[in-house]
């Protein structure tokens, strides 16, 4: 641990207790691929009986109208979370029939674009908006890549930690709101530096299946049967092939402060593209996209981490950035979990709290131009080769072997594990730490290791093993009903989120061209009415 984090923490104790982080919250967004028993991408629409993909607070659509996305409440505790996510699968599966939630990251069973259905959310301007943005995703980059599932990790910090850190900070003439926004910032940069390390930890997707690729050439090993993969790979779905677009190096975003961000994020949102003007926006009386820009929202930013504010109805999320600060950061360099019938362990959960806050309390400097080139290609190297023990990543000079920087940083984050033992009287941080240890001193631990080491036991295809997993996940939910309360309250907010989708819909007073005009138009304020100025 770093002479600064030590620093920080011994005060953060002294001024807070033992127990500085009590308060902090944790939500989790789950993407799951809905399959028939053949493996296929479900054609079948959303359910009725889940309730609105466009209002339903904690079940929804992401790309395709077959990709389910559960959003838990953020929670002031990981059990918490993790109960809300089983509860979630657990209300969800005797809804949508015979269908699996596929259980992992990568598709299988790709037949082209047009087995991807795209998620409709009704005929509102801001369903047709949602349909529209996606139909431009599909224009861009093509459907196959918008099936890939991942996890996002959300993460905050109470009010009374932001007061005693800034104080700790000697900052106490600053806005507490500005504070926090600087403070989420030196958090999402040193997670640009050593966000690396959650694909190596904790990646799962080094093979995938053929189908995946289509016609296109390839330079992937085969394991038989229609799987390819990459001996050393860790998370296929944040490589190349994935969601690290190439087409979005160029953007310059830059994170050294809010300002900075909001400024470079809107600018692609608003500089057209020549490649997106050849696709039209208007085609034939029907959209393709929402606009020809390099980005046509700011969401179509795919980013690892993302600072975030809640944007309210017909906000754009720069504006409710500039005009709010951050309130959370969205972790977004998760792999599905195949092992666990929910995607994600609890134990993950906790390593990325601790993990968290060591990136937060670290120092945390500008990212120069040349540093941004070199953690990109740190994030590259290790989602295809990140168990090799050859691999060196760029730091300093001479680089450092990935596996001993791995250990350095897990090292550190141990202290911080233990601070948060301190406020529940256990080890299971500490614990989940040492987990973290013993699989980079046995790389065969890791979960995309054991991937591959099922495939090769079993003789099993990519298809072959994903299918199975997603079986058994789904028998293990199905075991154990839904305490009837439970059940009824979820029952009841599917209910109320069809009544808001109709209400809305009622509503709209605009045609849908009047209604992205004015969306599109919105802009952060001049520089003169900065963060500084309006966060309180």
């Amino acid at each position: 641990m770093s002479s600064v984090v030590k620093r920080r923490l011994r005060s953060l104790v002294q001024a807070l207790g033992p127990s500085p982080f009590t308060g902090r919250r944790v939500g989790v967004e789950k993407e799951s691929l809905r399959v028939d028993r053949a493996g296929y991408i479900s054609q079948r629409p959303h359910p009725a009986e889940l309730g609105s993909a466009l209002t339903h607070p904690t079940i929804t659509t992401d790309f395709s109208e077959a990709l389910l996305e559960f959003v838990t409440p953020a929670y002031r505790g990981v059990r918490e979370t993790a109960r809300s996510l089983r509860d979630l699968h657990r209300f969800t599966y005797p809804l949508i029939g015979d269908e699996v939630l596929w259980a992992t990251s990568m598709p299988c069973m790709v037949t082209g674009d047009r087995s991807i259905p795209i998620a409709r959310y009704g005929d509102s301007n801001v369903g047709v908006m949602k349909h529209v943005y996606r139909r431009g995703l599909s224009h861009r980059y093509g459907r196959v890549m918008q099936t890939i599932s991942g996890v996002h990790f959300n993460f905050s910090l109470p009010r009374p930690f932001w007061t005693a850190y800034r104080a700790v900070e000697d900052r106490e003439e600053e806005r507490i709101g500005m504070f926090r926004s600087d403070g989420y910032f030196a958090l999402v940069r040193n997670f640009h530096r050593l966000g690396w390390l959650v694909p190596l930890l904790f990646g799962s997707s080094p093979a995938i299946c053929r189908s995946f690729l289509g016609n296109a050439d390839h330079a992937f090993s085969e394991l038989g049967r229609g799987t390819l993969y990459e001996p050393f790979a860790t998370s296929l779905r944040m490589s190349d092939i994935g969601y690290k677009n190439k087409s979005q190096r160029q953007l310059g975003i830059s994170y050294d402060s809010p300002a900075d961000y909001i400024r470079t994020l809107h600018r692609a949102t608003e500089a057209l593209h020549p490649p997106y003007e050849e696709i039209g926006i208007v085609v034939d009386g029907q959209y393709r996209q929402l606009n020809a820009n390099l980005l046509q929202i700011e969401n179509e930013y795919y980013s690892f981490v993302r600072p975030k504010q809640i944007a309210r109805s017909g906000e754009k999320p720069t504006v409710a950035l500039q005009r709010r600060g951050v309130r959370y950061v969205e972790i977004r360099a998760l792999d599905v979990d195949p092992f666990s019938p929910v995607g994600i362990e609890e134990s993950t959960l906790r390593f990325m709290e601790a993990f968290l806050i060591h990136c937060l309390l670290d120092q945390s400097p500008p990212i120069s131009p040349q540093e941004r080139e070199e953690s990109e290609e740190n994030q590259r190297l290790v989602a295809i080769r990140g168990r090799d023990p050859a691999l060196r990543l760029h730091r300093s000079a001479t680089g450092i072997s990935a596996l001993d920087w791995a250990r350095e940083i897990v090292d550190a984050v141990a202290e911080i594990a233990e601070v948060l033992d301190a406020s529940s009287r256990s080890r299971r941080y500490s614990d989940a730490v040492d987990a973290c240890r013993a699989a980079l001193e046995d790389p065969q631990l890791l979960p995309s290791a054991r991937v591959l080491e099922d495939l090769r036991a079993r003789s099993e295809a990519f298809f072959e093993f994903a299918m199975r997993k997603s079986e058994e996940h789904r028998a293990t939910l199905l075991e154990a009903d839904l305490p009837a309360g439970r059940r009824s309250a979820f029952e009841a907010e599917a209910a109320a989120s069809l009544r808001a989708q109709r209400d809305i819909e009622s509503s709209d007073r605009l045609s849908f061209t009047e209604y992205l005009e004015r969306y599109l138009a919105q802009r952060p304020g001049p520089a003169s009415r900065s963060l500084r100025d309006t966060c309180g």
